[in-house]
């Protein structure tokens, strides 16, 4: 038998740059929605991510001649807006010895705080060799460019130990997720409360019929109901209530998901006296749901809690999916029976002492975020940990 071709590697500036047959292939059928063709599509070609807001892409791709066989999202980076692992302690740091921080090397999915293989290997190859391959690219394009650093967010836990090897320090974070025990129907989810804080749960999921309230998920053809304006305009009214808020996403980001991402696609919508006040748009993989963009046109004791968890939760249940991840930060959804999750990110730097001082610190912070698990876990309020 002949050797196999070696592979060449390709940095690429779009993901136009790949037929989506070809990076879809790479994509197995229990990983998230965001790391599929069109959905990275849509935040490069409706101005999303593109580099006037920032993001350089500079996706790493390897070919065995005209075979893609092993892919990462990636982005040249001139500051740490949409990714979710917040690093501007470092970046000041770095100033304040003379240090350049950015530009600076991420790959990951943009706005999208999901845990997921960072890098896709094709059926048949050998994935962690692959995964190497692409992760030392990673490094030798930043030294290439006089890059500060390379950083990888969100990698599944069986990728660390590549990582690892590599030479990347390994970061913890923490999310609220909520995992489906087996329940056959919401009543059994409630019955795992404390009766205290069933109680306040059962209080909050009786507010909407009182104050007039009701509410319905839009999947598949159904969502042809709804407005990509629409759908905007709700995600704006979060982001414009804070002094920090960035509209990062575009008014054509939510029309191309709803021309061709549509099947990933699911929108929670409350209605009041025959008019939609309040939505969140959703994804949906093989086993998990994902909460994202939330807004509000009225104001309502618990809407907020209805819409973009207890609605979530119930529809989980019923479909008999095994995860729902609501995104970042929020720590009312440990009250709610949302229970803490670690995350994983992965950093290498450049600069012998900022690598060092960086890892230093994240000594400390694993300490104190392992210390803190259980501490978290008893405010989700359940009797016994599943």
């Amino acid at each position: 038998m002949s050797a196999p071709l070696p592979t060449t590697l390709r940095l690429l500036t779009s993901i136009t740059d790949v037929p989506q047959t070809a990076w879809d292939a790479l994509v197995d059928a229990g990983s998230m929605p965001f790391l599929e063709w069109a959905f990275l599509a849509a935040l490069e070609e409706s101005g999303t991510v593109v580099p006037e807001r920032g993001w350089h892409p500079r996706h790493l791709t390897l070919w065995r001649g005209s075979r893609l066989v092993a892919a990462a999202p990636a982005y040249l980076k001139d500051d740490s807006h949409g990714e979710f692992v917040f690093d501007a302690a470092w970046a000041t740091a770095a100033e304040r010895a003379g240090l350049r921080y950015y530009p600076k090397l991420v790959l990951a999915v943009p706005f999208t705080p999901a845990t997921g293989r960072r890098v896709l290997v094709a059926p048949g190859e050998d994935r962690p060799t692959r995964e190497a391959e692409l992760y030392s690219a990673a490094l030798e394009y930043a030294r290439a460019e006089g890059l500060s650093s390379v950083h990888v967010l969100f990698p599944t836990p069986e990728e660390l130990p590549v990582l690892e090897a590599q030479g990347y320090a390994v970061r913890l974070g923490v999310q609220y997720q909520w995992t489906n025990a087996g329940y056959r129907t919401f009543d059994d989810f409630l019955g795992r409360f404390h009766s205290k804080r069933r109680h306040q749960l059962k209080r909050e999921l009786a507010a909407p019929e009182a104050q007039g309230i009701t509410f319905r998920t839009l999947r598949g053809e159904a969502l042809e109901e709804l407005d990509p304006a629409s759908a905007y305009r709700l995600y704006v009214t979060t982001v414009d209530r804070y002094p920090w808020g960035v509209r990062s996403l575009t008014p054509d980001f939510f029309a191309r998901l709803l021309g061709r991402f549509r099947h990933r696609c699911e929108f929670v919508e409350a209605w009041r006296e025959g008019r939609r006040v309040a939505g969140a748009f959703n994804f949906v993989g093989p086993r998990t749901l994902f909460g994202r963009y939330w807004g509000a046109l009225e104001e309502h004791p618990f809407l907020h809690f209805n819409v973009c968890l207890y609605q979530p939760v119930a529809a989980c249940i019923a479909r008999g999916l095994e995860r729902f991840e609501p995104g970042a930060g929020g720590e009312h959804k440990l009250t709610r029976g949302f229970e803490p999750h670690l995350t994983y990110s992965a950093h290498l730097f450049l600069h012998p002492g900022m690598d060092r001082a960086v890892r230093g610190f994240l000594a400390h912070e694993r300490a104190a975020v392992e210390s803190g698990l259980p501490l978290w876990w008893a405010e989700t309020g359940f009797k016994e940990r599943v």
